[in-house]
């Protein structure tokens, strides 16, 4: 049976594709006995990658500081590839802006948390998304500036 015009969505791979960590300041700034503040901004980036393939990513950066001094900088980039076929057109965006995302987040807050603690860090652990706002957002900012714009959308959060 030829199912040409079944919508397809399918998960081909999940993958950490960028994982970075910086301590500026070693090892005087390890010496401080202040609470760093935390700054963390949530990126989600989309593009296709062949026909009917799709690479999604979220990018997390996790900035400690204490005054203004940075103790340590992390940025991961955990990315998956999304078969994606036959849905109409104005499903696309939100698929790849919140259902991707959401499938991709676990992974990267296990990653991020992990390349914390292995640097000698207590864990830094990332709140659940919700992505749907996120993007509802990013389309109501979209509509409000002129067109150009960034490539992706971006959230700030301090803990």
């Amino acid at each position: 049976m030829a199912d040409n015009d079944t919508p397809v969505f399918q998960i081909q791979r999940v993958y950490m594709k960028e994982a970075s960590l910086e301590q500026p300041n070693s090892p005087a700034i390890l010496l401080e006995q202040e609470q760093p503040s935390v700054d963390i901004q949530l990126g989600v980036e989309a593009q296709q990658a062949a026909e009917g393939m799709f690479e999604v990513a979220v990018v997390a950066t996790v900035t400690t500081k204490i005054k203004d001094r940075t103790v340590f900088l992390a940025e991961v980039k955990q990315a998956g590839i999304f078969e994606i076929r036959n849905i109409p057109a104005d499903q696309m965006q939100p698929i790849m802006g919140i259902a991707c995302p959401q499938i991709i987040y676990p992974y990267l807050r296990a990653n991020v948390s992990d390349l914390i603690t292995r640097a000698g860090f207590p864990p830094v652990h990332l709140a659940e998304i919700n992505f749907q706002a996120m993007f509802e957002q990013q389309q109501a900012d979209q509509q409000q500036a002129p067109a150009g714009g960034n490539g992706g959308s971006r959230i700030i959060t301090s803990a």
